[in-house]
Protein backbone atom coordinates (compact mmCIF):
# COMPACT_ATOMS: atom_id res chain seq x y z
CA UNK A 1 0.00 0.00 0.00
CA UNK A 2 1.12 3.27 -0.61
CA UNK A 3 2.21 6.03 1.89
CA UNK A 4 0.65 9.36 2.65
CA UNK A 5 3.54 11.53 3.17
CA UNK A 6 2.94 14.96 4.97
CA UNK A 7 5.04 18.20 4.83
CA UNK A 8 4.03 21.07 7.19
CA UNK A 9 6.02 24.45 7.65
CA UNK A 10 8.66 24.30 10.42
CA UNK A 11 7.31 26.39 12.68
CA UNK A 12 6.97 25.36 16.60
CA UNK A 13 3.38 24.44 16.78
CA UNK A 14 3.36 22.49 13.54
CA UNK A 15 6.82 20.51 14.78
CA UNK A 16 5.03 19.57 17.87
CA UNK A 17 1.88 18.91 16.71
CA UNK A 18 3.14 16.53 13.93
CA UNK A 19 5.94 14.79 16.48
CA UNK A 20 2.99 14.10 18.68
CA UNK A 21 1.17 12.57 15.60
CA UNK A 22 4.19 10.23 15.04
CA UNK A 23 4.48 8.71 18.52
CA UNK A 24 6.64 9.39 21.20
CA UNK A 25 9.74 7.39 19.53
CA UNK A 26 9.21 9.22 16.63
CA UNK A 27 11.83 11.99 15.30
CA UNK A 28 11.31 14.97 12.66
CA UNK A 29 13.87 16.46 10.70
CA UNK A 30 13.63 19.99 9.15
CA UNK A 31 14.25 20.18 5.52
CA UNK A 32 14.56 23.78 4.01
CA UNK A 33 11.86 25.49 5.40
CA UNK A 34 9.57 22.52 5.85
CA UNK A 35 9.66 19.24 7.57
CA UNK A 36 8.04 16.10 6.46
CA UNK A 37 6.71 13.05 7.66
CA UNK A 38 5.41 9.71 5.43
CA UNK A 39 2.49 7.49 6.97
CA UNK A 40 0.13 4.72 5.89
CA UNK A 41 -2.68 6.26 4.03
CA UNK A 42 -5.86 5.85 5.94
CA UNK A 43 -7.68 5.48 4.19
CA UNK A 44 -29.38 29.97 -12.11
CA UNK A 45 -30.16 31.54 -8.84
CA UNK A 46 -31.38 28.32 -7.33
CA UNK A 47 -32.19 25.21 -7.92
CA UNK A 48 -30.29 22.45 -9.92
CA UNK A 49 -28.69 23.48 -13.35
CA UNK A 50 -25.82 21.96 -15.38
CA UNK A 51 -24.37 24.28 -18.10
CA UNK A 52 -22.76 23.57 -21.12
CA UNK A 53 -20.69 26.55 -23.38
CA UNK A 54 -20.93 27.37 -26.91
CA UNK A 55 -23.04 24.13 -27.68
CA UNK A 56 -20.28 21.74 -26.31
CA UNK A 57 -20.79 19.07 -24.13
CA UNK A 58 -19.08 20.51 -21.35
CA UNK A 59 -16.37 22.64 -20.68
CA UNK A 60 -12.30 22.03 -21.30
CA UNK A 61 -9.99 20.34 -18.24
CA UNK A 62 -6.82 22.00 -17.00
CA UNK A 63 -4.05 20.98 -19.96
CA UNK A 64 -5.17 18.54 -22.49
CA UNK A 65 -7.82 16.06 -22.61
CA UNK A 66 -11.12 14.54 -22.74
CA UNK A 67 -14.18 15.01 -20.60
CA UNK A 68 -18.38 13.82 -19.82
CA UNK A 69 -20.90 14.85 -17.46
CA UNK A 70 -24.24 13.81 -16.25
CA UNK A 71 -26.60 15.43 -13.81
CA UNK A 72 -29.77 14.32 -11.35
CA UNK A 73 -28.67 10.93 -11.06
CA UNK A 74 -28.65 9.89 -14.74
CA UNK A 75 -24.84 9.18 -14.81
CA UNK A 76 -22.79 6.04 -14.97
CA UNK A 77 -20.72 4.80 -12.26
CA UNK A 78 -17.81 6.86 -11.32
CA UNK A 79 -14.42 4.71 -11.98
CA UNK A 80 -13.92 1.11 -10.23
CA UNK A 81 -15.73 0.95 -6.56
CA UNK A 82 -13.70 -0.26 -3.81
CA UNK A 83 -14.76 -2.99 -1.66
CA UNK A 84 -14.95 -0.77 1.82
CA UNK A 85 -14.15 2.43 3.46
CA UNK A 86 -10.83 2.82 5.52
CA UNK A 87 -10.28 2.27 8.65
CA UNK A 88 -9.57 4.48 11.51
CA UNK A 89 -5.44 5.83 11.90
CA UNK A 90 -3.05 3.78 14.69
CA UNK A 91 -0.19 5.57 14.84
CA UNK A 92 2.95 4.42 15.56
CA UNK A 93 6.29 6.06 14.55
CA UNK A 94 9.71 5.13 13.76
CA UNK A 95 13.13 7.14 12.50
CA UNK A 96 14.34 5.77 9.22
CA UNK A 97 17.43 7.91 7.77
CA UNK A 98 16.07 10.89 9.77
CA UNK A 99 12.69 11.09 8.50
CA UNK A 100 9.72 10.37 10.39
CA UNK A 101 7.64 7.36 9.35
CA UNK A 102 4.07 6.41 10.70
CA UNK A 103 2.13 3.16 10.14
CA UNK A 104 -1.64 3.65 10.03
CA UNK A 105 -4.15 0.66 9.33
CA UNK A 106 -6.89 0.87 6.42
CA UNK A 107 -7.29 2.07 3.57
CA UNK A 108 -8.93 1.85 0.41
CA UNK A 109 -6.75 2.61 -2.86
CA UNK A 110 -5.56 -0.42 -4.37
CA UNK A 111 -5.20 -2.37 -7.53
CA UNK A 112 -3.08 -2.35 -10.60
CA UNK A 113 -3.35 1.23 -11.13
CA UNK A 114 -3.02 4.17 -9.35
CA UNK A 115 -6.27 5.61 -6.83
CA UNK A 116 -6.94 8.42 -4.49
CA UNK A 117 -10.62 8.48 -3.38
CA UNK A 118 -11.90 11.46 -0.91
CA UNK A 119 -14.58 13.28 -0.06
CA UNK A 120 -15.01 17.20 0.29
CA UNK A 121 -17.28 19.56 2.14
CA UNK A 122 -17.18 22.73 3.63
CA UNK A 123 -18.73 25.54 6.10
CA UNK A 124 -19.68 22.59 8.23
CA UNK A 125 -19.93 24.09 11.87
CA UNK A 126 -22.99 24.24 12.77
CA UNK A 127 -24.18 21.53 14.76
CA UNK A 128 -27.74 21.10 13.04
CA UNK A 129 -29.42 18.42 11.44
CA UNK A 130 -28.68 19.08 8.17
CA UNK A 131 -24.56 18.51 8.93
CA UNK A 132 -25.05 15.19 10.98
CA UNK A 133 -27.81 14.01 7.89
CA UNK A 134 -24.82 14.55 5.47
CA UNK A 135 -22.20 12.98 7.87
CA UNK A 136 -24.38 9.98 7.57
CA UNK A 137 -24.64 10.59 3.70
CA UNK A 138 -21.04 10.30 3.41
CA UNK A 139 -20.55 7.46 5.53
CA UNK A 140 -22.71 5.47 2.99
CA UNK A 141 -21.51 6.59 -0.16
CA UNK A 142 -17.82 5.75 1.47
CA UNK A 143 -19.28 2.03 2.07
CA UNK A 144 -19.88 1.41 -1.48
CA UNK A 145 -17.26 3.46 -3.65
CA UNK A 146 -14.40 3.68 -0.76
CA UNK A 147 -12.76 6.96 0.64
CA UNK A 148 -9.17 7.21 1.67
CA UNK A 149 -9.52 10.53 3.33
CA UNK A 150 -12.11 13.72 3.86
CA UNK A 151 -11.33 17.08 3.89
CA UNK A 152 -13.06 20.11 5.67
CA UNK A 153 -12.86 23.36 3.23
CA UNK A 154 -13.14 25.83 6.10
CA UNK A 155 -16.01 27.53 8.85
CA UNK A 156 -15.49 24.31 10.77
CA UNK A 157 -17.00 25.98 13.62
CA UNK A 158 -20.02 28.72 13.40
CA UNK A 159 -19.34 31.70 14.44
CA UNK A 160 -16.75 32.43 15.88
CA UNK A 161 -14.19 29.29 16.19
CA UNK A 162 -13.55 27.53 19.10
CA UNK A 163 -12.22 28.75 22.69
CA UNK A 164 -9.76 25.79 23.12
CA UNK A 165 -9.32 22.19 22.19
CA UNK A 166 -11.81 21.45 24.91
CA UNK A 167 -14.40 23.55 23.38
CA UNK A 168 -17.65 21.27 23.83
CA UNK A 169 -17.92 22.52 19.97
CA UNK A 170 -15.35 19.87 19.30
CA UNK A 171 -17.97 17.25 19.64
CA UNK A 172 -20.84 18.89 18.88
CA UNK A 173 -19.75 20.05 15.60
CA UNK A 174 -17.37 17.45 14.79
CA UNK A 175 -17.11 14.43 16.64
CA UNK A 176 -20.42 13.16 16.93
CA UNK A 177 -21.05 14.16 13.37
CA UNK A 178 -18.28 12.64 11.27
CA UNK A 179 -18.19 9.93 14.47
CA UNK A 180 -19.05 7.02 11.97
CA UNK A 181 -16.19 7.63 9.43
CA UNK A 182 -13.42 5.34 9.41
CA UNK A 183 -10.92 7.62 7.57
CA UNK A 184 -9.32 10.71 8.55
CA UNK A 185 -10.60 14.31 8.28
CA UNK A 186 -7.72 17.05 6.69
CA UNK A 187 -8.94 20.85 7.77
CA UNK A 188 -8.37 24.08 6.75
CA UNK A 189 -9.22 27.38 8.06
CA UNK A 190 -11.91 29.64 7.48
CA UNK A 191 -13.08 33.06 8.29
CA UNK A 192 -14.86 32.20 11.37
CA UNK A 193 -12.36 30.03 12.49
CA UNK A 194 -10.22 32.93 12.91
CA UNK A 195 -13.11 34.41 15.05
CA UNK A 196 -14.44 38.13 15.21
CA UNK A 197 -18.15 36.64 14.05
CA UNK A 198 -16.66 35.88 10.49
CA UNK A 199 -14.48 38.96 10.19
CA UNK A 200 -11.72 36.84 10.43
CA UNK A 201 -9.84 38.68 13.04
CA UNK A 202 -10.15 38.83 16.85
CA UNK A 203 -8.92 39.66 19.93
CA UNK A 204 -7.87 35.93 21.06
CA UNK A 205 -5.05 35.72 18.66
CA UNK A 206 -4.77 32.03 19.17
CA UNK A 207 -7.98 30.43 17.87
CA UNK A 208 -6.79 29.31 14.96
CA UNK A 209 -3.60 27.81 16.96
CA UNK A 210 -6.36 25.68 18.80
CA UNK A 211 -7.45 23.66 15.86
CA UNK A 212 -3.84 22.66 14.90
CA UNK A 213 -3.34 21.79 18.99
CA UNK A 214 -6.63 19.60 18.41
CA UNK A 215 -4.74 17.00 16.08
CA UNK A 216 -2.85 16.03 19.11
CA UNK A 217 -6.04 14.99 20.80
CA UNK A 218 -8.62 13.31 17.60
CA UNK A 219 -8.32 10.23 15.60
CA UNK A 220 -10.37 12.03 13.14
CA UNK A 221 -9.30 15.50 12.92
CA UNK A 222 -6.13 16.43 11.08
CA UNK A 223 -4.44 19.74 10.60
CA UNK A 224 -0.98 19.49 11.38
CA UNK A 225 -0.17 23.39 10.70
CA UNK A 226 -2.56 26.30 9.44
CA UNK A 227 -1.44 25.23 5.79
CA UNK A 228 0.35 22.43 4.75
CA UNK A 229 1.05 19.17 2.08
CA UNK A 230 0.39 15.85 2.06
CA UNK A 231 0.51 13.55 -0.92
CA UNK A 232 -0.57 10.31 -1.97
CA UNK A 233 0.00 7.48 -4.83
CA UNK A 234 0.00 10.24 -7.81
CA UNK A 235 -1.05 12.78 -6.43
CA UNK A 236 0.07 15.72 -4.59
CA UNK A 237 -2.07 17.93 -2.35
CA UNK A 238 -1.65 21.33 -0.85
CA UNK A 239 -4.37 22.94 1.68
CA UNK A 240 -4.11 26.37 2.26
CA UNK A 241 -4.55 29.05 4.81
CA UNK A 242 -6.66 31.94 2.80
CA UNK A 243 -8.16 33.66 5.52
CA UNK A 244 -4.29 35.00 6.12
CA UNK A 245 -4.20 36.03 2.75
CA UNK A 246 -7.64 37.53 2.98
CA UNK A 247 -6.67 39.45 6.17
CA UNK A 248 -3.28 40.47 5.61
CA UNK A 249 -1.17 41.96 7.82
CA UNK A 250 -3.75 40.93 10.96
CA UNK A 251 -2.75 37.37 11.30
CA UNK A 252 0.62 37.29 9.71
CA UNK A 253 2.53 38.19 6.41
CA UNK A 254 1.06 35.89 3.86
CA UNK A 255 4.27 36.20 1.28
CA UNK A 256 5.74 33.55 3.84
CA UNK A 257 2.66 31.14 2.71
CA UNK A 258 2.75 32.15 -0.72
CA UNK A 259 6.98 31.25 -0.89
CA UNK A 260 6.37 27.96 0.68
CA UNK A 261 3.55 27.54 -1.68
CA UNK A 262 5.40 28.38 -4.68
CA UNK A 263 8.75 26.11 -4.09
CA UNK A 264 6.35 23.25 -3.14
CA UNK A 265 4.92 23.01 -6.24
CA UNK A 266 7.99 23.66 -8.31
CA UNK A 267 9.34 20.55 -6.37
CA UNK A 268 6.27 18.66 -7.45
CA UNK A 269 6.51 16.04 -10.48
CA UNK A 270 3.23 14.75 -9.43
CA UNK A 271 0.70 13.76 -12.41
CA UNK A 272 -2.10 15.67 -10.15
CA UNK A 273 -2.06 18.43 -8.05
CA UNK A 274 -4.79 19.55 -6.15
CA UNK A 275 -5.59 22.85 -3.43
CA UNK A 276 -7.95 23.34 -1.11
CA UNK A 277 -8.23 26.31 0.76
CA UNK A 278 -11.76 28.17 1.90
CA UNK A 279 -11.86 31.42 -0.06
CA UNK A 280 -13.19 31.44 -4.33
CA UNK A 281 -11.21 32.76 -6.98
CA UNK A 282 -14.53 32.43 -9.06
CA UNK A 283 -17.83 32.00 -7.63
CA UNK A 284 -21.59 32.12 -8.56
CA UNK A 285 -22.22 32.10 -4.53
CA UNK A 286 -23.25 35.13 -2.34
CA UNK A 287 -19.66 35.99 -1.88
CA UNK A 288 -18.71 36.48 -5.57
CA UNK A 289 -15.39 36.54 -7.01
CA UNK A 290 -11.63 37.12 -5.53
CA UNK A 291 -11.64 41.15 -5.86
CA UNK A 292 -14.41 41.93 -6.03
CA UNK A 293 -16.42 40.01 -2.86
CA UNK A 294 -20.06 41.13 -1.89
CA UNK A 295 -19.60 43.37 -5.04
CA UNK A 296 -17.65 45.79 -2.85
CA UNK A 297 -14.72 46.32 -5.38
CA UNK A 298 -15.35 49.60 -5.55
CA UNK A 299 -14.17 49.35 -1.67
CA UNK A 300 -10.34 50.41 -1.78
CA UNK A 301 -9.42 47.32 1.04
CA UNK A 302 -7.94 43.88 -0.02
CA UNK A 303 -9.17 42.60 3.52
CA UNK A 304 -13.15 43.64 2.20
CA UNK A 305 -12.41 43.02 -1.65
CA UNK A 306 -10.65 39.70 -1.29
CA UNK A 307 -7.91 41.28 -3.93
CA UNK A 308 -5.15 39.87 -1.87
CA UNK A 309 -6.89 36.12 -2.74
CA UNK A 310 -7.05 37.60 -5.71
CA UNK A 311 -3.20 38.07 -5.97
CA UNK A 312 -2.27 34.90 -4.64
CA UNK A 313 -4.38 32.64 -6.82
CA UNK A 314 -3.10 34.45 -9.81
CA UNK A 315 0.30 34.03 -8.89
CA UNK A 316 0.06 30.18 -7.07
CA UNK A 317 -3.47 28.78 -8.24
CA UNK A 318 -3.61 29.52 -12.03
CA UNK A 319 -2.03 26.98 -14.90
CA UNK A 320 0.21 25.64 -12.02
CA UNK A 321 -2.79 23.55 -9.83
CA UNK A 322 -5.34 21.28 -11.57
CA UNK A 323 -8.07 21.71 -9.30
CA UNK A 324 -9.22 23.88 -6.95
CA UNK A 325 -11.58 23.19 -4.57
CA UNK A 326 -13.02 25.69 -1.59
CA UNK A 327 -16.24 26.54 0.32
CA UNK A 328 -17.26 30.61 2.43
CA UNK A 329 -19.97 30.20 -0.45
CA UNK A 330 -22.95 27.71 0.76
CA UNK A 331 -23.58 25.59 -2.00
CA UNK A 332 -22.51 22.87 -4.99
CA UNK A 333 -20.84 24.59 -7.59
CA UNK A 334 -18.70 23.11 -10.74
CA UNK A 335 -17.29 26.47 -12.49
CA UNK A 336 -16.20 26.25 -16.07
CA UNK A 337 -12.60 25.96 -16.19
CA UNK A 338 -10.63 29.74 -16.10
CA UNK A 339 -6.83 30.53 -16.27
CA UNK A 340 -5.91 26.88 -16.64
CA UNK A 341 -7.74 25.50 -13.68
CA UNK A 342 -10.85 23.69 -12.85
CA UNK A 343 -12.42 25.54 -9.89
CA UNK A 344 -14.92 23.72 -7.52
CA UNK A 345 -16.66 24.59 -5.08
CA UNK A 346 -18.27 22.29 -1.94
CA UNK A 347 -19.36 24.95 0.82
CA UNK A 348 -22.88 23.18 1.78
CA UNK A 349 -21.62 21.17 4.28
CA UNK A 350 -24.20 21.80 7.06
CA UNK A 351 -26.49 25.10 5.21
CA UNK A 352 -27.21 25.97 1.76
CA UNK A 353 -27.88 29.24 0.33
CA UNK A 354 -28.48 30.79 -3.26
CA UNK A 355 -26.91 31.75 -6.40
CA UNK A 356 -26.57 35.29 -7.31
CA UNK A 357 -23.56 35.22 -9.86
CA UNK A 358 -22.82 34.56 -13.36
CA UNK A 359 -20.05 33.09 -13.87
CA UNK A 360 -19.93 30.35 -17.03
CA UNK A 361 -20.45 27.06 -14.86
CA UNK A 362 -21.27 23.16 -15.83
CA UNK A 363 -23.17 22.66 -12.61
CA UNK A 364 -24.22 24.09 -9.74
CA UNK A 365 -27.15 23.40 -6.60
CA UNK A 366 -28.53 26.24 -4.32
CA UNK A 367 -30.29 25.94 -1.08
CA UNK A 368 -29.81 21.82 -0.80
CA UNK A 369 -26.76 21.22 1.64
CA UNK A 370 -24.31 18.24 0.23
CA UNK A 371 -20.75 17.03 -0.45
CA UNK A 372 -18.54 15.86 -3.56
CA UNK A 373 -16.75 12.58 -3.66
CA UNK A 374 -13.60 12.69 -5.92
CA UNK A 375 -11.54 9.58 -7.34
CA UNK A 376 -8.32 10.58 -9.17
CA UNK A 377 -7.73 7.52 -11.11
CA UNK A 378 -5.04 7.16 -13.35
CA UNK A 379 -5.06 10.06 -15.77
CA UNK A 380 -9.04 10.52 -15.04
CA UNK A 381 -10.43 13.13 -12.46
CA UNK A 382 -14.05 11.82 -11.38
CA UNK A 383 -16.09 13.80 -9.33
CA UNK A 384 -20.00 13.57 -8.13
CA UNK A 385 -22.03 15.84 -6.14
CA UNK A 386 -24.66 14.60 -3.73
CA UNK A 387 -26.96 15.80 -1.71
CA UNK A 388 -27.42 15.40 2.14
CA UNK A 389 -29.63 12.05 1.44
CA UNK A 390 -26.62 10.67 -0.75
CA UNK A 391 -28.95 11.60 -3.77
CA UNK A 392 -26.52 12.16 -6.58
CA UNK A 393 -26.92 15.14 -8.20
CA UNK A 394 -24.04 15.22 -11.23
CA UNK A 395 -21.36 13.52 -12.09
CA UNK A 396 -18.13 14.45 -14.23
CA UNK A 397 -15.10 13.02 -15.89
CA UNK A 398 -11.99 14.31 -17.23
CA UNK A 399 -9.12 13.29 -18.21
CA UNK A 400 -5.50 15.17 -18.54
Amino acid sequence: MSKLRLTVPATPLALAVLLAACGDDGATTSQGSSTEATSQASASSSGDASSTSAGTSAGTSAGTGTDSASASGTSTSAGTSASSAGTAPETTGTTTGGTTTGGTTGGTTGGDGQVVRFIVLGDTGEGNEDQYMVGQAIVEICAQKGCDFAVLTGDNFYDSGVKGVDDPQWQEKFELPYEDFTFPVYAVLGNHDYGGSGIGVDLDTSKSDYQVEYTKQSQLWKMPAKYYAFALEHVDFWALDTNQVMTDPFNGDSDVQKSWFQSQVAQSDAPWKIAFGHHPYISNGDHGNAGSYENLEGIPFPFVTGSNVKKFMDATICNKIDVYICGHDHNLQWLMPTCGTEFIISGAGSKAETLPGKNPFLYQKAEMEGFIWVEIADNQFTGVFYDKTGAELYSRSFTK
